[in-house]
């Protein structure tokens, strides 16, 4: 097992010797001797399928390489899936490190649990790749400042996963909202409800024969393994997850401040609880939290063990304005006026579900589409790490307004913690020895 160091000394001497040493195959594949960009796809359960899908969208233009998770079931799976969907047998490999001394893989996309996607993001940029990254883009404040900068320093383009921002029909009503087509928006609403079971109670046991425990740690701290955490229960464990705030929320609370044109608040409260069942889930299946700004607020509800629906959605916001409200989510938007009286709808004609984990769509086949372009063609990307950061780094505030109990004040250029120093505590986290990220 290489050691991070090991990992970046390798990769240079990859870079200096690939010339000398590539087959006449490598030099095919790698950029600028085709129009097809050279993917590698990280992580491959449940999200990783709309990679998948929104890459063979953009077949014209992109081809997925190389496939890379640490589980081998998951592994074969994914990779016979790839070659059924895009035509091409992929490599394989476990190890994400091997792939990144690789000079034919342009870019690589990372669907792994959260407390990977900055550690991978930023190795990715500093081996030459472009990185696309779901949200949440890393798993504590002090990793999105990292990555931030890992990204500047190298100029590597780092798209975020928020492909609400590449949705046409959100795009055109965000701007009516921002061109006042309900006045001042001054109070935005989101909401997301799911009817998750519970994990019950894990049990240790030995390390299943296809999984690299070792690997999937990685940056995290050692523990053993239990019986309730993979492939998709890691969400709901501090040490890898990030809670429903920033695995769901994230997407929403983007819209909103986008759609009022703000930053980072003044402040954050947050209400949450372990209500439906009591097992090992470590985070809240319920949270209620608000973000107050000099003169508009926003406010996200979780109920993820609840499929109670507001208008009629599992999932969306209500942005309120001094004129009428815009109530969007994925499959469309409606325009009502003050009295509630409904003035104009648009309805994209497909409906998505919460309960759906994958989330194939044509929004995420267009985000994708605006990743390569700004490979290929330097299009402006719709979700830069830096402006997607903004949403996922309120929404860690607001699991330390819950861990904490209190209102946190903030410096809004910052979004660090004022006169607080057990919240700031919450600002990074502890990691493994020799696999901190550096920049």
């Amino acid at each position: 097992m290489m050691t991070r160091r090991q990992f970046l000394d390798a990769a240079a001497a990859s870079t200096a010797t690939l010339a000398a040493s590539s087959s006449a195959k490598s030099y095919s594949q790698i950029m600028g001797s085709n129009n097809r960009l050279n993917f590698a796809v990280i992580g491959l359960n449940s999200r990783a399928g709309a990679h998948l899908s929104s890459l063979k969208a953009n077949k014209a233009n992109a081809r997925i390489s190389h496939v890379c998770d640490v589980e081998s079931n998951i592994l074969k799976r994914f990779a016979a899936e790839t070659k059924t969907e895009m035509g091409e047998a992929p490599a394989t490999d476990k190890d994400f490190r091997n792939i990144l001394a690789l000079r034919e893989v342009d870019a690589i996309t990372i669907a792994t649990p959260d407390h990977w996607h900055t550690p991978m993001a930023i190795a990715g940029v500093q081996a030459g790749k472009h990185v696309y990254v779901e949200k949440p883009c890393s798993h504590n404040p002090a990793e999105g400042v990292m990555l931030i900068e890992a990204q500047k320093k190298t100029g590597k383009l780092v798209q975020m996963g928020s492909q609400q921002r590449s949705s046409p029909h959100t795009i055109e009503i965000v701007d009516k909202i921002r061109s006042g087509s309900i006045g001042r928006a001054y109070y935005a609403k989101a909401w997301y409800s799911n009817v998750r079971k519970s994990i019950g109670f894990g049990k240790e046991v030995p390390v299943p024969s296809t999984l690299d425990w070792e690997l999937f740690q990685g940056p995290a701290p050692r523990q053993a393994y239990k019986n309730n955490v993979q492939p998709y229960n890691w969400h709901w464990f501090k040490t890898w997850g990030t809670g429903e705030s920033l695995n769901n929320g994230t997407h929403e609370v983007d819209i909103c401040r986008w759609a009022l044109g703000v930053d980072y608040p003044n402040s954050v409260t947050s209400t949450a609880g372990r209500y439906q069942f009591k097992d090992d889930w470590q985070f809240y299946d319920t949270m209620v939290t608000s973000f107050a700004y000099d003169d508009a607020m926003i406010s996200w509800e979780g109920k993820c063990c609840s499929g109670m629906k507001y208008y009629g959605r599992d999932r969306g916001a209500a942005i309120i304005g001094t004129t009428g409200t815009v109530v969007i989510d994925r499959d469309g938007y409606e325009i009502y006026d003050l009295k509630g009286k409904m003035t104009s709808e648009f309805k994209v004609g497909n409906t998505t579900a919460s309960a759906d984990l994958v989330g194939r769509d044509s929004m995420t086949d267009a985000h994708f589409a605006n990743f390569i372009a700004g490979i290929q063609k330097g299009e402006k990307l719709r979700q830069p790490v830096a402006q997607g950061n903004v949403a996922v780094t309120m929404l860690q505030l607001s699991n330390t307004a819950w861990e904490t109990g209190r209102e946190l004040h903030l410096d809004p250029a910052t979004a660090k913690v004022l006169h607080d120093p057990e919240a700031m505590t919450y600002w990074n986290r502890t990691y493994e020895k020799g696999w901190a990220p550096k920049v």
